[in-house]
């Protein structure tokens, strides 16, 4: 026997929560949006005056921060849809899917991109075919106003960071998290910044020294570092995709909560899944007393659900089983 939640009913009640959910990351999204598209913008532009490569690397970085800020939002939007009869539990993990994109996006369109162009000029360079040009100036201007931005987008990702952390250090509330959008956000804030500086110390070198290949080496460090974001980005995004449970800690209360209500003898196991980044499949195999009778066994298990629902808002798909442990067997003082 089992009782299931009423997806028909609690389908609004979701997609309501999901919105909610979204607000703070949305917000922080549409400030990376807009920052990164004014960025790149002006890179392109100094880029072609002043004939960097670093400067031609920093500006595909920031069109693909821009392109990732469009997918993170297309992945808000659609992870919202209700659920239908082909997918009965939502959309929710689109929010995952277009988050794996994003990170796919980090490491074609920006890193490979950038250590092309800076390797293509080293061996120019090396192979004494390669001209100067331009006026770097306009780059050292272009990067040091593009630091500027890129701090106030990542203030409004770390201010959503902090409110998402409830006390939790930095590698916990990433270990834990399960919406990837403000971490996601924050990452690609982290790695503009560090790319921007790497950037601004390569050309400021070439210029000085007239070494042009500090200007192409920044290119190439600047494309490690999207790298490294990149493949921590995707490996994060496929964990969700594949499917994770909710954190340890808050395993251990469900388990305490399920335990501890009248009626219930024994928790055997539990089973949560993210089926979005704020909504959770739960799978309760329960050892119930036996002197119950069905008509309160029924009883039983639905205040249970009201009461887990209560704790553990998130836990909106609920399915409890009756049973026994069968690696242990069933105790015979129960027959």
């Amino acid at each position: 026997m089992a009782a299931p939640q009423n997806g028909s009913s609690d389908a609004p009640a979701a997609k309501d929560e999901a919105h909610a959910g979204h607000g703070g990351g949305l917000r922080v999204v549409i400030v990376a949006l807009i920052v990164n598209t004014l960025i790149a913008v002006f890179k392109f532009i100094a880029a072609a005056i002043s004939g960097s490569t670093a400067m031609l690397a920093e500006a595909v970085h920031s069109l693909a921060d821009t392109a990732n800020q469009i997918f993170l939002l297309v992945g808000m939007r659609r992870s919202t849809r209700p659920p239908d009869y082909l997918h009965p539990f939502g959309y929710g993990t689109e929010t995952y899917f277009w988050s794996f994109i994003v990170a796919g996006s980090i490491f074609t369109i920006g890193a490979i991109v950038s250590m092309w162009e800076g390797l293509e000029k080293i061996w120019h360079i090396l192979h004494n075919t390669y001209h100067p040009h331009g006026d770097v100036r306009w780059a050292i201007v272009v990067l040091s106003v593009s630091i500027l931005l890129e701090l106030w987008s990542l203030r409004a990702a770390v201010s959503e960071f902090r409110h998402i952390t409830r006390g939790r250090g930095l590698l916990k509330t990433i270990q834990d998290a399960r919406d990837p959008t403000v971490i996601t956000v924050l990452f690609e804030d982290v790695a503009a910044i560090f790319g921007l500086i790497i950037a601004l110390v390569g050309i400021l070198l070439a210029h000085y020294l007239h070494q042009p290949i500090w200007d192409a080496l920044a290119s190439v460090f600047v494309g490690v570092s999207l790298g490294v974001v990149a493949v921590f980005l995707g490996r994060e995004s496929m964990s969700l995709l594949v499917g994770e449970a909710v954190p340890e800690e808050e395993h251990k209360h469900m388990v305490d909560v399920t335990a501890a209500f009248p009626g219930v003898l024994e928790v055997i196991h539990i089973r949560t899944l993210h089926i979005a980044p704020r909504e959770v499949l739960g799978a309760f195999k329960l050892r119930f007393a036996r002197d119950l009778t069905m008509d309160q066994l029924e009883v039983t298990i639905n205040e249970l659900e009201s009461r887990l629902r209560s704790e553990f808002p998130h836990l909106r798909r609920i399915y409890i089983e009756p049973g026994f442990d069968e690696s242990k067997g069933r105790d015979p003082q129960h027959h």
